[in-house]
């Protein structure tokens, strides 16, 4: 979603925006405001960049859940123009709204392979913790016929791979009638060579669509892909986060995929160090991530954040919840080699869909999404052969 609104900025800024920091007349920041350690991290770069005296604009979701000492727009990034005309004209700038509009209206620059696709913006959350949703609001599900018109133009344009992203896809459609099983049925009818991966869904509203969604990811456009967040093993801190789904929905979840797509990759994210959590409790989390066999686990060190009632709970030593976050990553970084060791030998067709992190290396995506450091061109569909693999990749050179 981040990236969705830096490409309208780049697209309505055009021949005004340069990528060299030293030539620059003005710095834009697009925030992200949902952890702790990333916003001391932006609060550090602005002060770096106040510093060196360059004017700044700060837009995104940080502006819309604490203060800053700069020039900021909210999550209307269409306004960036008129931010920066004041910014010029040595005005301070503050534009905040809380409107909801369909940014598929607006141009876009991308990379010309990933082409992301916002579906909508806001959750039906209310979890405890969580600051982006003070940030993005309420669901604002964008029309199915502006969806599929810019998934034509993306592949017209040559795009490969389709992005399918908000705060949580899985509630898409809910505040005006038609689902995510639906609207990806309309996308998979498309014309053109491509591939569609899903974003994160919660268990919730995953699981009122369970059937209709298992039955068109069966579609082999669709990546074998899901990622589903459990946040913790334990109902009474679900209870406490205000998740709205029990452990057993979720890896009923789990289950049925797993059982449709026995080699389908699953991610799931998990907060360790929640207030109030016990040694019991986490290691309820441990077997939950035993059970499931998750190919990734995003983990996040529970930070509080403004205005959350999660903030004012009791709160968890940071040392403890440093020491939960290596064991947690030890055992996901055990089971990711486990399952990866299965591909040694076996070949794919991948899409090459962006560069490598080594000189003359690409990343191409398999099936189910896993990534494989190969060569090949952008945009590529090519079979290849696993040599070798890591925790966190495969290899085909």
């Amino acid at each position: 979603m981040n990236r969705a609104d830096s490409e309208i900025i780049k697209a309505l800024l055009k021949d005004q925006i340069t990528e060299d920091f030293d030539n620059a007349d003005m710095i834009i920041i697009n925030s992200c405001g949902v952890k702790g350690p990333t916003e001391h991290k932006i609060r550090k770069r602005i002060k770096e960049i106040q510093h060196q005296g360059k004017p700044l604009i700060v837009a995104g979701c940080l502006p819309k859940i604490s203060q800053l000492d700069t020039n900021v727009i909210g999550t209307n990034v269409y306004d960036i123009v008129e931010a920066v005309k004041k910014v010029e004209q040595g005005q301070k700038v503050n534009i905040i709204k809380e409107e909801k509009q369909n940014k598929l209206c607006y141009p876009r620059i991308g990379n010309n392979v990933i082409g992301i696709i916002p579906i909508s913006e806001g959750c039906l959350g209310s979890c405890t913790y969580c600051a982006a949703r003070l940030a993005r609001g309420r669901l604002f599900s964008y029309p199915v016929e502006s969806i599929v018109k810019t998934a034509e133009q993306f592949i017209a344009q040559g795009y490969k791979e389709l992005q399918i992203t908000s705060q949580d896809t899985g509630c898409y459609g809910m505040d005006h009638g038609e689902r995510l099983p639906s609207l990806l049925q309309k996308m998979v009818s498309l014309k053109g060579t491509f591939k569609i991966r899903v974003g994160m869904m919660n268990p919730n509203h995953a699981h009122q669509i369970l059937d209709d969604l298992l039955q068109v990811y069966h579609n082999h456009t669709i990546y074998q892909f899901l990622h589903i967040p459990v946040q913790s093993g334990n109902n009474q801190i679900l209870q406490l986060m205000n998740r709205k789904y029990t452990i057993d929905q979720f890896l009923e979840i789990c289950s049925a995929f797993k059982k449709e797509f026995p080699h389908s990759c699953l991610w799931t994210d998990i907060i360790v160090g929640f207030p109030t959590e016990t040694e019991d409790q986490f290691n309820d989390t441990l077997e939950i991530v035993k059970k499931i066999q998750p190919d990734k686990i995003n983990v996040t060190r529970y930070s509080p954040r403004p205005n959350t009632r999660a903030a004012k709970m009791p709160q968890i030593p940071g040392w403890i919840k440093k020491e939960r976050s290596r064991t947690l990553y030890r055992l996901r970084m055990d089971i990711s080699l486990q399952i990866n060791k299965q591909y040694t030998g076996k070949s794919f067709e991948i899409l090459v869909n962006q560069k490598g992190s080594v000189k003359k290396t690409m990343i191409g995506r398999t099936f189910n999404y896993k990534p494989v450091v190969c060569t090949g061109d952008l945009g590529e569909f090519k079979t290849v052969t696993i040599t070798s693999v890591k925790p966190t990749y495969l290899k085909a050179l």
